[in-house]
């Protein structure tokens, strides 16, 4: 199971088992007072469930952004390699076309023999 996942699969099972306390509790064949001392230890059972399903999502959320930066530099590290491949062809291509540029003006105008002039 991965990561994130296991972080929804938690929230899922604390938020379910609450709201089935809850349900359970309402329906329940019990006397009013029975079920209002029921209701008041959910009640004050909220605030710790609350309090682990907020621990659960900073570190969901810790790791997403973790992961998030990790793939950041990985794609800023292969566009840096592809920029100076990218410079180094265009270098390349720069001395070809000027050694081809020279080759076409040499032989275009070849030079004149000294005894000819």
């Amino acid at each position: 199971m991965s990561k994130k996942s296991a972080g929804s699969f938690i929230g899922g099972l604390l938020l379910g088992s609450a709201i089935g306390t809850l349900t359970g509790l309402l329906i329940a064949p019990r006397t009013g007072r029975d079920t209002r001392q029921l209701l008041k230890k959910s009640a004050d059972a909220l605030p710790e469930l609350a309090e682990d399903l907020s621990t659960s999502v900073q570190l969901q959320a810790d790791r997403l952004s973790e992961s998030a930066l990790r793939s950041w530099d990985g794609t800023l590290a292969r566009l840096r390699e592809a920029i100076a491949a990218g410079v180094e062809a265009s270098q390349r291509e720069s001395i070809e076309l000027k050694q081809s540029r020279a080759e076409v003006a040499t032989q275009s105008h070849p030079s004149v023999p000294d005894h000819q002039l």
